[in-house]
């Protein structure tokens, strides 16, 4: 399926390298193209790992057995299969996962629970095991590639590739992050759903990785939306290599520890907004702030309630400022709300205060502001303290053809 670059794009950064993390990608042939469908990274011993999966009660096998390793903590390799989800696919679906674990750790010497493996694409078609065992093959023979290669062969319905990266000082050593994701269709916060996987050179304990990486998570990939729908294979790993040889980071306490965290949810944040920009069909990005909710997490759940309602996304891509759509929204979100008390504007500018239209309200700038790319919706629900921002796009045409069109 040929698509074409969505209107809201972002170039592909220039990432840092990351010392002991080498990238390589291959061609598996999971579909009938001509292009690299498999993503390798070789990890260096020691290496640390934390992740975050889906809630889907009809995960893959990837996601079940990534849940079980990364509580070990310890990662030497990735695979990452695009054009196949590998999922509902039962017990076929797992041997072909443990086949890819077997191989790997049989080519570096290490424990198949060090192998991570990922799978993206078609739902209910077993993995086949002849390809993943061939295109394996052929990536460890295959001379390092950049970022950008990497991030491209884990795509699917994706219109352009996706990365970010940032740095941090941990005391006297500077320490780098770079990050790809791929991303789409299918993508509602219960975790976030796409496959995104974030590299460092620092030195940091698994357990504390993995608490940096939930709390990154919750204010970045799980409060982004396209279509209201969670994958089956919905993961986000997070790899620490040592390189950078500063002393191991084990608690907030630690110096440094802030600033790496602080570089994290920065990376994270932006890999999950250029999601939101390649959202299938969309022609507008949308930021919802929410405040004076009953807490952060109400907050949250009203912002998000807004950003699935489809009457408010086309809205949005007809340039409508119908807020009376978000006012539905917010009522059918089921957390606290007095409408009474409820303020509603666009772009800086407000259309209702306290549960009533203003008497001055001028649509004319509103109107402007919806005919940008970038659109920013405010929610005051004026009955306390919490507050959330969550990220969605418009819903257009453009998104049933894509989907209509998936499989062929």
């Amino acid at each position: 399926m040929d698509l074409d670059r969505s209107p809201l794009a972002r170039p592909f950064p220039d990432l840092p390298a990351i010392d002991g993390a080498t990238l390589r990608v291959a061609k598996a042939h999971y579909k009938t193209w001509d292009r690299c469908d498999l993503t390798f990274v070789e990890l260096v011993e020691g290496t640390a790992v934390a992740g975050v999966f889906t809630k889907s009660a009809c995960a893959s096998s990837e996601v079940e057995l990534g849940r079980e390793q990364v509580k070990l903590g310890l990662a030497r390799a990735l695979i990452v299969n695009a054009g196949n989800s590998n999922a509902f696919t039962g017990h076929r679906g797992r041997e072909a996962v443990e086949a890819i674990m077997a191989q790997v750790a049989n080519a570096l010497d290490c424990e198949p629970s060090e192998v991570l493996v990922s799978s993206t694409g078609v739902i209910g078609v077993p993995l086949p095991k002849d390809k993943a065992k061939a295109g394996i093959e052929a990536a460890l023979l295959a001379e390092p590639c950049s970022w950008e290669e990497a991030a491209s062969a884990i795509g699917t319905t994706d219109t352009f590739t996706k990365g970010a990266g940032a740095s941090a000082m941990l005391g006297e050593t500077r320490v780098e992050l770079a990050g790809f994701i791929k991303g789409s269709g299918m993508i509602a916060p219960d975790m976030a759903t796409m496959l995104g996987y974030v590299f460092s050179d620092a030195a940091v304990e698994p357990a504390f990785l993995q608490e940096m990486l939930s709390k990154a998570n919750a204010a970045s990939f799980s409060c982004i939306t396209v279509d209201g729908d969670t994958s089956t294979s919905d993961t986000v790993l997070l790899f620490a290599t040592g390189a950078a040889g500063n002393s191991p980071l084990s608690s907030y306490d630690d110096a440094g520890a802030d600033a790496f965290y602080a570089a994290l949810l920065e990376v994270c944040r932006t890999l999950a907004h250029l999601v939101v920009r390649d959202g299938e069909g969309a022609q507008k990005f949308i930021e919802i702030a929410v405040t004076g909710a009953d807490s952060d997490d109400s907050a949250r759940h009203v912002g998000l309630a807004i950003a699935n309602s489809p009457l408010v996304k086309t809205a949005i891509a007809g340039g409508d400022a119908n807020w009376g759509r978000v006012v539905m929204a917010v009522g059918k979100a089921g957390e606290p709300a007095d409408r009474d008390r409820l303020s509603i504007g666009f772009g800086g500018t407000w259309a209702a205060r306290d549960g009533q239209p203003l008497a001055d309200y001028d649509e004319t700038p509103v109107a402007k502001h919806l005919e940008g790319q970038d659109i920013r919706i405010d929610v005051d629900l004026g009955i306390g303290s919490g507050a959330a921002t969550v990220w969605t796009c418009d819903l257009t045409h453009g998104y049933i053809s894509i989907n209509a069109d998936y499989r062929s």
